[in-house]
């Protein structure tokens, strides 16, 4: 960490934040990737957005896994001989895991106990879910990592004989382009051993009314959680973005099959970043890609999971066919 001093203020930048905003800021078309959006705030406030009457992931997610929850630890606990196999569970991107609770009360009612690894770049976050669960579910025994997993993983050490099934839920694999997604699956698959698992939430194609209000809430929540990127940027890099010369945005881009959320400038201006020594015009009009969230066609997560090197065991979707949870076997 570098502590650059300015007349009026300190501030302090960490070398990935820079480096990725010198480079989105800079480029032909702006960009900012997503990852920027989970300090402390912007991670309650995705937190509330999981609880909006349009964002109908979460929910449709939720009410898969619950539906399917024994199912799921059954079939991932499953020893190369058919037996049951003692099950420890990872997450990648764990936030407040809180549909994570129903695959943990399965796993206690399948065998007493059990570990789980929940790794997130938010301390905070992780700290508030171990309390809860460890509170709410006993048998659990919470082992939290704040961790990058898109840079690797680094798991704690399985008992002999134990399986580990890793969760990567939320449709978070969509937030990546097709390549880096399939590059994602590739790190876990290189983070696990043979027969362990992997369980994926992918959000399927549907109507473009459905999925604009899911990214452009009535209440404005996803708005305030987009240009709380802004709110970051000029508290850790001494930026001064005005957020009322900002507008969010959020597009259905049918060719790419992808949500967009952009920031949009109202106006010609000038906004000056001191501690990247920078200044960066916008036209009226310009904006900042900010997200994708690919959403994917029944059998393509599927195929994905091969590629990286697992075996496709299982899928579980909705009556309406709106979100699939797949399970798959390192090979």
């Amino acid at each position: 960490m570098t502590t650059i001093a300015f007349p009026q203020f300190t501030v302090q930048t960490e070398a990935p934040v820079a480096s990725a905003v010198r480079q989105g800021l800079t480029a032909h078309r702006k960009h900012l990737p997503a990852w920027l959006f989970y300090d402390d705030v912007g991670s309650c406030l995705f937190d509330e957005i999981t609880r909006l009457p349009e964002y109908y992931l979460t929910r449709t997610e939720r009410e898969i896994l619950a539906a399917n929850a024994a199912d799921i630890i059954a079939q991932a606990a499953q020893s190369d001989e058919g037996e049951p196999a003692r099950l420890r569970i990872a997450e990648l991107g764990a936030g407040s895991a809180d549909k994570t609770r129903l695959l943990l009360i399965a796993a206690t009612q399948h065998q007493g106990t059990v570990f789980y690894e929940p790794l997130d770049v938010s301390a905070s976050a992780l700290e508030a879910a171990r309390e809860r669960i460890e509170e709410e579910i006993s048998g659990v025994h919470v082992l939290p990592r704040v961790s990058d997993y898109t840079h690797g993983l680094d798991f704690y050490p399985a008992a002999p004989g134990e399986r580990r099934m890793v969760l990567y839920i939320g449709s978070s694999i969509g937030n990546f382009e097709p390549l880096e997604a399939a590059r994602i699956l590739e790190i876990v698959r290189a983070g696990v051993e043979p027969g362990d698992t992997l369980l994926l939430g992918v959000d399927l194609r549907k109507d473009e009314p459905t999925l604009v209000a899911a990214y452009d809430d009535a209440a404005g929540v996803t708005a305030c959680f987009n240009l709380n990127m802004l709110t970051r940027l000029n508290r850790e890099l001494g930026a001064d973005f005005e957020l009322g010369s900002f507008a969010h945005c959020a597009v259905w881009n049918s060719a790419e099959s992808r949500m967009e959320m952009h920031l949009e400038s109202l106006a010609a201006q000038r906004v000056k970043l001191p501690a990247l020594d920078l200044e960066v015009d916008f036209a009226a009009g310009e904006r900042i890609h900010t997200e994708n969230s690919y959403k994917y066609t029944p059998g393509q997560a599927e195929a994905m999971m091969s590629a990286a090197g697992f075996d496709a065991e299982s899928t579980w979707t909705d009556p309406q066919g709106w979100f699939a949870v797949c399970l798959a076997r390192a090979q």
